[in-house]
């Protein structure tokens, strides 16, 4: 959770470097945080009867619309520190929008290993202090 909240806190910053952990840990916070504000907005909507007030968009999907919305940009900056690792440029977030592989390559490129020692980015994560786990 720490590292989920250390992204959270950097939510603005795009240079340095993130390591593997910071970005997975991160990655798999946000996915059940996006699960559970679905399943909130969704019994929400069911509770309170707005599924049919609000024309067939349940409460769920508004809900997790809005969370993804606010960590939007803490999700591109800890993308952009991650290709900083794997000494590439932020610019290579954009192979995400080639359809079909594009989203296969960014996997590919976010479970490399980082460059050890420092890059050009900044120096190694794995070298500096990290949050208690």
């Amino acid at each position: 959770m720490n590292w989920y909240l250390k992204a959270l806190k950097n939510f603005a910053t795009l240079e340095g470097r993130a390591r593997r952990l910071e970005y997975w840990m991160f990655t798999l916070f946000d996915v059940i945080f996006t699960v559970l504000s679905f399943v909130i907005g969704a019994v929400l909507g069911r509770v309170l009867n707005l599924d049919e007030a609000m024309g067939g968009v349940g409460l769920g999907a508004v809900f997790c619309l809005l969370y993804l919305l606010v960590v939007l940009m803490p999700k591109l900056s800890v993308t952009v520190r991650r290709l900083h690792d794997t000494d590439r440029s932020g610019l290579w977030l954009l192979v995400f929008l080639i359809p079909g592989i594009g989203p296969l390559v960014m996997f590919v490129m976010m479970i490399l290993e980082g460059t050890q020692g420092p890059n050009q980015y900044g120096p190694d994560p794995k070298t500096t202090v990290e949050p208690a786990a």
